[in-house]
């Protein structure tokens, strides 16, 4: 006779394998339906079109769509409320920006807790950042602007295309790095604050690649350095201010997450879904003409990550004071 209590073991386990089971299903068979990815930008902007480039390769791997949905407002922090509320079962998901996840909580408050609400799939792309001057501008490297800005009677201004901003959070961790002391021109969004440095009414702009690329290229801006770690493949010819002598790493990162408490299985799943999508040949070259490169993590590296750039990103803020009104 078995003893009672190997009984109830084993009565548990037998209780126990079929709740098991249907998980293991539930993540081998997802998607089974479409899925909704929450762009929390408007559309026709740089984040929309990696997400829409990248929905039609999820489309075309699974068989199932993946819907676009664009919930703008409030930096970016609308959209984001919106999935924190959403089901946890893997068909909402959040292309999100590092000025959202890493830098509105330290500006903003939130209807929603940032640390909580979410769990990290992982990035799935990212872009850098290049500092631009006018093309007639008198400066031919960052030394060159640099030792202007420093000069006691410096008037030298920088375009800001939005307090708070990605740009504007990584022009001022520049200012920092280089000791230097520069009013801004505030403009409303990226492309009339690119437009007023090509026609001279500042003097410097740090601007997202994919919206001065084309203008470098063309010869009416100024490139001298972009934000990656090493040269980018998207403008190889300039250099990055690492490489002279400026701590200045940043990147437009592009996440994805989910509603916190979405199955393990389902986050794992997701992110190979995504890994595969944005390194496929033809993604690749598709973000490539946004001047974006495909970047992937693993879901257990997420936490390490974003913790990190929310401690830069605070301290930046506190450091210089920044406010939004």
């Amino acid at each position: 006779m078995l003893h009672r209590r190997a009984l109830g073991a084993a009565a548990l386990g037998l209780l126990a394998a079929p709740t098991l089971a249907p998980k293991r299903a539930r993540a081998q068979s997802y998607p089974d339906r479409p899925v909704t990815l929450v762009v929390p930008w408007a559309a026709g902007g740089s984040t929309d079109a990696v997400a829409r480039i990248v929905a039609a390769r999820l489309q075309q791997d699974t068989g199932r769509g993946f819907v676009v949905d664009n919930r703008t407002g409030a930096n970016g922090t609308i959209g984001f409320g919106s999935v924190a509320r959403a089901r946890p079962d893997g068909y909402t998901v959040l292309v999100g920006t590092v000025s959202t996840y890493a830098m509105a909580p330290h500006l903003y408050q939130l209807p929603y807790d940032n640390d909580r609400a979410f769990t990290g799939v992982g990035l799935i792309a990212s872009q850098p950042m290049i500092l631009c001057v006018p093309r007639n501008s008198p400066y031919r490297t960052l030394a060159d602007f640099v030792t202007a800005a420093r000069a006691p009677n410096s008037r030298l201004v920088y375009a800001n295309s939005g307090t708070g901003s990605s740009t504007h959070l990584a022009t001022e961790l520049f200012l920092s790095a280089a000791g230097v002391t520069m009013q801004d021109v505030g403009y409303r969004g990226g492309a009339p604050a690119v437009q007023g440095t090509i026609t001279g009414e500042v003097q410097m702009i740090i601007q997202a690649a994919s919206g001065v690329l084309p203008l470098i290229q063309s010869g009416d801006l100024r490139a001298l350095a972009i934000s990656s770690a090493q040269r980018s493949p998207v403008a190889p010819d300039v250099p990055t201010f690492k490489e002279q002598g400026f701590d200045v790493e940043v990147a437009e990162h592009i996440a994805v997450l989910v509603p916190a408490e979405t199955p393990a299985p389902i986050v794992q799943r997701l992110n190979e879904l995504f890994r595969a999508a944005v390194t496929a040949p033809e993604t690749r070259e598709r973000l490539a003409a946004l001047a974006t490169v495909p970047e992937t993590m693993r879901p257990e590296e997420w936490a390490a990550y974003n913790a990190a750039e929310n401690a830069k990103w605070r301290e930046v803020i506190r450091a210089r004071n920044i406010k939004v009104q």
